[in-house]
């Protein structure tokens, strides 16, 4: 329960004390010279500071004027810039898709998780400049990590296919939204769109090579394909569809079976 403080077995591992403060497992910092400032003041601040300049903006010291404080008053509640990155991506991941309901499928509401993620993704991009450290641990982030497996609650899987299988879907869905921003900071730098340098890829690539050198590259090209480039959302529905047909093969396999 948040705001409540329980005891820690011995052996058990302990999170930087900001983290500790996100549970509600440890009381917040003492109140300063600066009697506004709190934990979810300073992440918020950060969160904008990255949201209009990018990550690379982000610092102690700008996260400081941010907010029009002192920059040793923030490290009373943050120990260190990589938890504010911590903290910065619970709050990107604040509001997290409902619990799967009785009557929806466990494909249907995967997808849901799936395209909730993708739109987290695509609203606060500076999140993929922050390299994956390990599990989820933060409190919204693990609410994320409960409804992906609610997902497939009730199917043949077991505990440890239920784990790959959201694994899978979270890496789909962040190549897809690493790609896509790639692309779009490439075209911007271009002055062009994403469709425009789709476009224009097909051309250099077939003055580049020949058809019995590369004859599945212009074959493509000869479709027309890279003329008409598909929409970004169709891209990653066909691509999520394939996920989950994969997934879908083996929960139609009794357990007993595998």
């Amino acid at each position: 329960m948040a705001g409540s403080f329980r005891k820690r077995s011995a052996r058990q591992p302990r999170l930087p004390a900001s983290l500790e403060a996100a549970w509600g497992v440890r009381a917040p910092a003492a109140r300063g010279p600066h009697p506004g400032l709190s934990l979810k003041r300073i992440v918020s601040a950060a969160v904008r500071v990255a949201t209009a300049n990018g990550l690379d903006a982000v610092s102690m010291a700008r996260v400081a004027k941010e907010i029009d404080a002192a920059t040793m008053a923030l490290y009373r509640y943050v120990g260190a810039k990589e938890e504010l990155l911590a903290l910065m991506v619970d709050q990107a991941f604040e509001s997290a898709p409902p619990p799967r309901s009785a009557e929806e499928g466990w494909r249907a509401s995967l997808t849901r998780w799936a395209r909730h993620h993708r739109d987290v993704l695509r609203r606060y991009p500076w999140v993929l400049r922050i390299p994956v450290s390990g599990p989820p641990i933060t409190p919204n982030l693990v609410v994320w990590f409960e409804r992906g497996l609610g997902c497939l609650a009730g199917t043949s899987l077991t505990s440890g296919e239920k784990l790959s299988a959201l694994l899978l879907v979270n890496g789909f869905v962040r190549h897809d939204a690493v790609f896509n921003a790639d692309i779009r900071r490439g075209a911007k730098t271009s002055g062009a769109t994403v469709q425009d340098a789709v476009r224009a890829y097909g051309p250099l690539l077939a003055s580049l090579t020949t058809a019995d050198r590369f004859p599945a590259i212009h074959e493509v090209i000869a479709s027309g394909a890279f003329a008409h480039p598909g929409d970004p959302d169709e891209d990653f529905d066909f691509g999520l569809e394939r996920v989950l047909d994969g997934i879908a093969a083996l929960v139609s396999v009794p357990s007993s079976r595998r």
